[in-house]
């Protein structure tokens, strides 16, 4: 993987994973192919966008040679309760896993009650780690929650991305945008928080990456100084991707926390990947070195 771009963040979903939403009669649905969601209004997506074929062609064409899929944590599924959850966790796996060598797959599990033994069977699998949503580690406490979870992917030495969950701000009365720019960014800012707080002393060898570079909450590191926080070390297990962001933002996270933890991350089909213009160097940095030490480990 020394020389491959590794993309780590899109979502492509399988025709069983499809009709799990189609058979459900209650958000997360899917109408045709209306996406229904809790807390957002109803969202036309296009077919193309999961037809796996115009997405290897288009990966092919210049994009990524490795792509790292995952179900898209905003839809809710791993909050729903066990017995909804499992269905549309397992069409997910099943159907991912079957796509074509390109496309590597991210694990999802249920939140509202832990479970390890999910984790450890899709890992098992082959899933490369586990994608976990943001809104479920809000809080030093959430990460005690949930430790089932992360425990399985840290005795596995598998990473953890972590990706905007549900949404959970009104949405009437405001623009399309809304949620992404506010609500997602701010769950990606508690998350990291919370890391910052109480992660690395509950799992001390996991590998973790937030999405969007987490919201640019370590933009606020001076902040958290100026008000007895403390921020004494990077921590080179800890990644950003680069998601919707451009060079103004990228080059202000490289200002904090160096080129090392940045990893390419598109949001494939609702973003675009991003270059930062900021040299080759840089560039193969965020697209090969870093992504292989989070799926592997190592130093920079």
């Amino acid at each position: 993987m020394a020389d491959r771009v590794v993309d780590v963040h899109q979502h492509l979903w399988p025709e069983s994973f499809i009709a799990a939403l189609r058979a459900r009669t209650r958000p997360p649905m899917l109408d045709g192919w209306t996406l229904r969601l809790s807390g957002e209004p109803p969202f036309e997506v296009d077919p193309a966008d999961h037809d796996v074929a115009k997405r290897q062609a288009r990966e092919a064409d210049g994009g990524a040679d490795v792509v790292l899929v995952s179900l898209s944590s905003p839809l809710g599924i791993e909050w729903l309760a066990p017995d909804e959850a499992e269905p549309l966790l397992d069409a997910w796996h099943r159907g991912a896993l079957e796509l074509p060598d390109r496309f590597q797959v991210w694990a999802a599990a249920g939140v509202a009650e832990p479970d390890a033994a999910p984790v450890a069977d899709a890992l098992e699998r082959g899933c490369v780690g586990l994608q976990l949503p943001a809104d479920a580690i809000g809080s030093p406490g959430d990460l005690e929650r949930v430790a089932p979870l992360l425990d399985a992917c840290e005795q596995r030495s598998r990473p953890v991305l972590v990706h905007p969950g549900r949404a959970s701000c009104p949405t009437e009365g405001v623009p399309g945008w809304w949620v992404p720019v506010v609500d997602y960014v701010a769950q990606l800012q508690a998350a990291w928080w919370s890391w910052h707080a109480a992660g690395r002393a509950l799992f001390p060898r996991l590998r973790i990456c937030f999405a969007a570079g987490a919201g640019l909450a370590p933009l606020h590191y001076e902040r958290l100084v100026a008000r007895g926080g403390v921020f004494d070390r990077i921590d080179p297990d800890v990644f950003v991707d680069t998601s919707s962001y451009g060079t103004r933002a990228l080059d202000a996270l490289i200002r904090v926390l160096g080129i090392d933890p940045v990893v390419l991350g598109s949001d494939r089909p609702y973003a675009e990947p991003t270059d930062p213009g900021l040299g080759v160097a840089a560039t193969r940095a965020i697209r090969c070195a870093n992504p292989r030490r989070l799926l592997e480990g190592g130093s920079p």
